[in-house]
């Protein structure tokens, strides 16, 4: 114990004079104020993890710290919680052994809004875990694989948004598999969601995917050559938000990054450059434009056509073609037949962005299924769960997008509730300790509005009942929705209607949402023809990412995005319940992202809807700190 002791207590007294308390369970009066204050406090001296009980509290410092290195490794390596002051190894430390002592799975859930510091919190247990636990050559190559996806999955999937510079705009649960001897030697990754519309349309001052950029910052020259890559703002898809620098991201160091990733993955040359190819295809999809000639779209200009078709393998006419028509089936008296139908410069439009927005969530997909293989194992033993999901998002105009990940966050803080406000005070009542209950607002009633199959039926439930029964998604099937909406919920205590959209009072506060393409988004099919063009490409690599059968896909009621997200938000929370589960609770100071800036009602309001005060009187007035009775009768039995 010697020296590191020494080390240890040397911190710790430093720690206590200046910083507040750093477990709340020992705040002296608990009240959101009192919590906020302990929090800026820590803060302000750099201390940016706090404990409640087992919970950790981080706050995003906008900066590194320096307390990250082996030292600190070392420190909380099989250290008990209080020895040392509050960190986010401690709490990996402690997911780790328990997983090898009690042979139980565990899971860590990083949760708050947007920009609060979660992707880090993500990395940071990941990185842990990897430097901790041993194993041979096989073992370092899962590791490896383990903290390269990372910046792969960020290229294509995080972006820069008016709240966050490094965004994730999809969802991730990502399982580390262990070794009954504590050895990662496998792996896999469910994702969720990605917010494929960000590659045709964003908020003004917001980036494109980060890749985009990546590639038009770092490419060889043989790259720019064979790719035609030239000037960001010459590409329509990039130049639409106006926004192409970002002050602390390089974007042509993470080329190099992203493509050793591939690298060390398993994806080479060759498939790499296919990847790339299909980048630069999407953005040159997003030059050709439409006029109008006799009411029906045509291309602007053809010259435009050429390269994209190059880059995709596919024919130019026929990307033509499919951009500007589409054949339609139709039943008329018994007979179906097929009609070609001429689209007008809105469709025209509307079918250029699916095609790009469906070939960059197909790349997508493929590199998490090439991560996942890389990593697969036969058989499952134990695993630690890391999940990362986009934070609460209240923006100027909220769409599908945000009331999709906005619902998987009002599904996470149920799964809190339920599990440390909810089944903790039940636990006092069954061991017939005398307990005042503590009141909290369970939200329950949140995911019901949102999810409920009958009686009311959800927001969901009517959303698709309305996709269903619209054929020609058009400007009608969003206003026929708000009236379903009002007729059937409108009273809901937690639901509000507007002329161009509905409100819901979420337990982060209330949203308001428009309407506007939330049938179209949650329809999300991609017409039969794109899918026969992708198919007709000379490229295997590319006819690949569009294995549909066609015949077979034309009966039944097509799967909604609604409802994938649904069962994939329900799915995660069978597989978190099966787990031991730890939480983070992360909290973003500010908006203007900036070190030691404090915005005292922004924290305040986190503090209030992420439930501390409740947290913590739960805390307190049970056991902070107690093991289950067979557990503790397995560890220390007197033989």
């Amino acid at each position: 114990m010697g020296s590191k002791g020494a080390y240890r207590y040397h911190w710790q007294s430093h720690n206590v004079k200046h910083s507040g308390v750093d477990d709340m369970v020992l705040l002296s009066k608990i009240t959101e104020s009192s919590i906020v204050e302990n929090l800026k406090k820590r803060y302000m001296d750099d201390y940016i993890f706090t404990y409640i009980g087992s919970v950790l509290i981080s706050v995003n410092p906008f900066k590194q710290m320096p307390y990250f290195g082996e030292k600190e490794v070392e420190m909380y390596q099989g250290a008990a919680q209080y020895e040392n002051p509050p960190h986010i190894y401690a709490l990996a430390d402690s997911m780790y052994r328990n997983m090898i002592i009690d042979r139980e799975n565990q899971c860590v859930i990083i949760s708050g809004e947007s920009g609060a510091g979660k992707t880090v919190a993500a990395k940071y247990i990941m990185s842990y875990v990897s430097r901790v636990s041993g194993g041979g050559p096989k073992v370092q190559h899962v590791k490896d694989i383990i903290l390269q996806s990372n910046p792969l999955l960020e290229a294509f999937g995080n972006a820069k948004t008016v709240r966050n510079n490094n965004s994730s705009r999809f969802g991730k649960y990502f399982e580390i598999q262990f070794s009954p001897g504590g050895e990662p030697d496998g792996g896999k990754i469910s994702n969720f969601l990605l917010e494929k519309s960000r590659v045709v349309m964003r908020n003004p001052g917001e980036r494109s995917f980060h890749i985009f950029y990546q590639l038009i910052e770092g490419a060889s020259p043989e790259q720019k050559q064979s790719l035609g890559i030239t000037s960001m703002d010459y590409y329509y898809y990039l130049s639409l938000s106006g926004s192409y620098k970002v002050d602390d991201i390089d974007d042509k160091r993470d080329f190099q990054e992203t493509l050793h990733a591939m690298n060390v993955i398993g994806i080479f040359s060759e498939e790499q450059t296919l990847v790339l190819q299909i980048v630069a295809g999407i953005l040159n999809l997003g030059n050709i434009s439409f006029k109008e000639v006799g009411n029906y779209a045509a291309v602007e200009s053809e010259e435009f056509l050429a390269f994209p078709a190059y880059l995709l393998g596919i024919n130019q006419d026929r990307l033509k073609e499919k951009l500007t028509s589409r054949q339609m089936d139709s039943k008329w008296g018994g007979k179906s037949e097929s009609i070609h139908v001429t689209l007008n410069v809105e469709q025209a439009c509307y079918t250029r962005d699916a095609l790009a927005k469906a070939l960059h969530a197909r790349v997508f997909d493929f590199l998490v299924d090439s991560i996942n293989k890389a990593m697969e194992k036969d058989h499952e033993e134990y695993n630690i769960g890391v999940l990362d999901i986009y934070g609460f998002e209240i923006f100027q105009k909220n769409g599908f997008e945000q009331f999709c990940i906005n619902f998987v966050n009002e599904k996470l803080q149920q799964i809190f509730i339920e599990l440390t406000l909810k089944a903790e005070q039940e636990e006092y009542v069954q061991e017939g300790i005398r307990w005042t209950p503590i009141e909290y607002f369970n939200n329950k009633i949140v995911c019901d509005l949102i999810e409920s199959k009958v009686n009311p039926p959800g927001i969901m439930s009517i959303l698709d009942d309305v996709c269903a029964t619209m054929h020609a998604v058009g400007e009608g099937a969003d206003q026929t929705l708000l009236q379903k909406l009002q007729m059937q919920i409108g009273s809901h205590e937690h639901f509000n209607s507007w002329n161009q959209g509905f409100i819901i009072h979420h337990y982060a506060g209330k949203v308001s949402y428009d309407m506007d393409g939330f049938c179209e988004r949650n329809r999300d099919v991609l017409f039969m023809d794109l899918i026969e063009l992708m198919q007709s490409s000379e490229l295997p690599f590319i006819k690949s990412l569009f294995p549909e059968n066609l015949q077979a896909d034309k009966k039944g009621r097509p799967t909604t995005a609604g409802s994938k997200i649904k069962k994939q938000a329900n799915d995660l929370v069978s597989t978190l319940m099966k787990c031991t589960p730890h939480y983070i609770r992360c909290i973003k100071p500010n908006e203007t992202k900036k070190p030691k800036d404090w915005e005292e009602s922004r924290v305040k309001h986190q503090v209030e809807y992420l439930g501390l005060k409740e947290n913590i009187r739960v805390r307190r007035a049970g056991y902070a700190y107690r093991r289950v009775f067979q557990k503790f009768l397995q560890r220390y039995p007197i033989s």
